[in-house]
């Protein structure tokens, strides 16, 4: 059994909980929380929920711990600083900032012999798998990825994160005109503008400065500042009542040609009507590889790159070539 530890108990977190009661040899053991844990109740019997603070001591008996926070603030520091304690795995989704994330949690999990996958997920994830397949396949093409129509949980969680803001869903939409282009097998050249748009429905804290709200959102880099973003100013209940549910998808498509010159296309699409659920089954599969490569004494920050897809399955390797080869 693998004995998981969830830190942070939002919609993804209860994600995460539903994910491991479909995987017999998974177990969750706690729930870490920075709220007062006597408030939070979880849907599992026999779950304990500890403070954060509990992780300190890097004694608690986890295998993985799966860090549910936002990637604006909360997982640049807790990736790092968990991955010196735990075997770690999160799904920071802020593409720039990458590169610079794994290199933090890098120096922690391989300076404590510990193992530690970021960006998992279906978007960084699956569809960067998707791409890397693509492009090695169709080596002369180009590649293309959109998101939605669907709620970005990231993007959402950065709104939140300003003053002033008591609540807020991001819809992330396709340009359609472009998408369209692209399957065409024409390989457009676009800009990042013109492949998505960005709507934000927004729920203010009483005084606070609209304009000022909505400034802070269309002028966000790396979430908004590059994209044509409408911003919604309405009451929470309107938000719960039009904007309750978490679906999201989305498309990556590859074009090209092979080396006779015959056309090609790649496409591989995901329609979810659950971002959270989805995204909570990934990391629990990929929870499950990384505690099977710190048990084969690996060591370091990984991505889903690096991670065979048998380590994934918790078939045998014969049974995997013998149903799914």
């Amino acid at each position: 059994m693998t004995r998981v530890g969830i830190l942070g108990y939002g919609n993804l977190g209860r994600g995460i909980e539903l994910a491991v009661t479909q995987n017999d040899d998974m177990e969750l053991v706690a729930v870490y929380t920075r709220r007062d844990p006597a408030t939070v109740k979880v849907a599992t019997e026999g779950v304990a929920v500890k403070p954060a603070s509990a992780l300190d001591s890097g004694e608690e008996p986890i295998d993985v711990l799966v860090l549910c926070g936002g990637s604006a603030t909360d997982l640049p520091e807790q990736t790092p600083k968990y991955a010196a304690l735990y075997n770690v795995i999160d799904s920071f989704d802020t593409h720039a900032n990458i590169p610079q994330h794994f290199a933090a949690v890098d120096a922690a999990a391989a300076g404590a012999g510990k193992v530690a996958l970021i960006s998992c997920g279906w978007d960084p994830g699956l569809f960067s798998l998707n791409r890397l397949y693509a492009t090695c396949i169709l080596p002369a093409g180009a590649d293309y990825t959109f998101w939605g129509k669907g709620i970005s949980q990231g993007h959402s969680d950065a709104i939140r994160r300003i003053d002033g803001v008591a609540d807020a869903k991001q819809y992330t939409i396709p340009v359609e005109e472009a998408l369209e282009a692209v399957r065409s097998g024409s390989n457009p050249e676009l800009t990042t503008r013109q492949k998505h748009t960005r709507e934000c429905w927004v729920v203010l804290e009483e005084g606070a400065d609209a304009e000022a709200v909505r400034k802070a959102i269309v002028e966000m880099p790396n979430y908004f500042a590059d994209y044509d973003t409408t911003v919604n100013f309405i009451s929470q209940e309107e938000l719960d009542r039009d904007h309750a549910g978490l679906p999201h998808g989305g498309f990556v498509v590859r074009t090209g040609k092979s080396a006779a010159g015959s056309p090609m296309t790649i496409e591989y699409s995901l329609k979810l009507a659950s971002n959270p659920e989805f995204t909570s089954s990934v990391l629990i599969a990929y929870a499950r590889a990384i505690a099977r490569l710190a048990g084969e004494g690996a060591s370091g920050c990984k991505t889903v790159f690096d991670i065979a897809p048998a380590y994934l399955s918790p078939l045998s390797d014969e049974e995997i070539r013998a149903h799914l080869l």
